[in-house]
C-alpha cells in the first residue's frame, strides 16, 4: 500500500512540475511585443474604420440606437459607456482619443496603460456595436486583454528607446519573465479553444460533410475577391481542400505543441487564413488571426527574424532587440 502512495505521489509531483513549468518558466518577452506591434496597428486601423460613417454606427440615432443595445444586453454583466453618449461632439472626442490608445499601444507608448485602456475601449466597442461585430472584432478584444497582462512593451517600442535615451544608449537584454510566458500561454490557449470550436462547428454542418463547403465559400459572389469558380472543374480539389480544412482546425489544439507538427499547423494557418484574405476579401479577419498564431513563434526565432527588420527603429543598435524598458 505504502509503495502505491508513493508512486501516487511521485505521479502528483511530476504533473505539478509539468503544470509550474508550462505557466511559470520566464520566458522572452519578443513574441509578445511582436503581437502588440501588429495586433495594437489592427486595433487602431478597424476602430478608424468606423470613423466613416461614425453617427450611423455608433450615434443617438445609429441604426441599432443605444437603448435597443441596453435592452438586448439587460440581465447580462455586459456595458459599455457608448450606449450613453447622446452628444455628437463627445462621441468624436472619445473616438479620437480611443484611436490615440491604439496608435500608443501600436508604437509601444505608455504600454503598461494603454494596454489596459485598449482592452477596455475594445470591449466597449464590442458592447455597442451589437449587430454589427463579426470574428476580427472578438480577436482584436482577445489580444488586447492578453497584451496587458504582459510586458508588451519590453522591445520594439518607444518605451524602450525612451529608456534608451535615458541610459545612454546603455540598457541591459530584457529579463525573461513569468508574466510574459502567462501572456503568451493564455493566447496559445485561447487559440485553441477558437480552433477546436470553429472544427466542431463546421462538423455541424451537411456541406463540410459532403466535401462541398469550399466551392459553396468560392461561389458566394459576396465574398469573393477573386473568381474562384473554376474550382468547381475539380471536385476532387475542392472536396480534400474541404475535409483538410476541418480536420486542420479541429485537430489544431493537438497538433500545435509538439515540435514535429507545430510546423504543419502554423503552415496550414498561413495558407487557410492567407486564402481566406485574398480570395474571399477577408484581409483584416485573415491577418488577426495569423496574428495570433504568431503567439506559437518562439521568442529566439522572432527576435533573430524581427530584429534584423526593426533594426531601422530609433535607438535600435547592435543587439538592441534584446533591450528592454524598464
Amino acid at each position: 500500500m505504502n509503495a502505491v502512495w508513493g508512486e501516487l505521489r511521485d505521479w502528483g509531483r511530476g504533473v505539478a512540475g509539468v503544470w509550474d513549468r508550462f505557466w511559470f518558466t520566464p520566458a522572452d518577452p519578443h513574441s509578445l511585443c511582436l503581437i502588440r506591434l501588429l495586433g495594437g496597428w489592427m486595433m487602431f486601423y478597424t476602430h478608424l474604420v468606423w470613423t466613416k460613417d461614425l453617427r450611423a454606427f455608433l450615434g443617438p440615432d445609429s441604426w441599432v440606437a443605444p437603448e435597443v443595445v441596453r435592452e438586448l444586453h439587460r440581465g447580462s454583466t455586459a456595458w459599455s459607456y457608448l450606449w450613453y453618449v447622446e452628444s455628437p461632439l463627445l462621441l468624436w472626442i472619445l473616438h479620437l482619443a480611443a484611436l490615440v490608445v491604439f496608435a500608443m499601444l501600436c508604437v509601444g507608448y505608455q504600454t503598461r496603460v494603454v494596454s489596459v485602456l485598449a482592452w477596455l475601449i475594445s470591449v466597449a466597442y464590442c458592447h455597442r456595436l451589437t449587430g454589427a461585430l463579426f470574428g476580427l472584432d472578438q480577436v482584436n478584444t482577445m489580444l488586447a486583454m492578453y497584451l496587458m497582462l504582459g510586458p508588451s512593451g519590453a522591445v520594439w517600442s518607444v518605451d524602450r528607446w525612451l529608456a534608451g535615451r535615458r541610459a545612454g544608449g546603455q540598457l541591459p537584454g530584457p529579463e525573461p519573465s513569468v508574466g510574459a510566458n502567462v501572456a503568451i500561454r493564455l493566447i496559445q490557449l485561447h487559440m485553441c479553444v477558437i480552433y477546436l470550436f470553429g472544427g466542431i462547428g463546421k462538423m455541424r454542418g451537411e456541406l463540410w460533410w459532403d466535401g462541398f463547403a469550399m466551392w459553396f465559400a468560392a461561389a458566394n459572389y459576396e465574398y469573393q475577391s477573386l473568381d474562384m469558380t473554376w474550382i468547381g472543374h475539380l471536385p476532387l480539389v475542392f472536396s480534400l481542400l474541404t475535409h483538410l480544412t476541418v480536420f486542420w482546425e479541429t485537430f489544431y489544439c493537438v497538433l500545435v505543441w509538439p515540435r514535429l507538427t507545430r510546423p504543419i499547423a502554423l503552415g496550414m494557418a498561413v495558407l487557410v487564413h492567407g486564402g481566406i484574405a485574398i480570395f474571399l476579401g477577408m484581409i483584416t479577419f485573415g491577418t488577426a488571426m495569423l496574428i495570433g498564431n504568431l503567439a506559437f513563434v518562439s521568442p529566439r526565432t522572432v527576435r533573430v527574424v524581427v530584429g534584423k527588420l526593426a533594426s531601422w527603429w530609433p535607438g535600435q543598435g547592435r543587439g538592441a532587440s534584446v533591450a528592454s524598458a524598464p
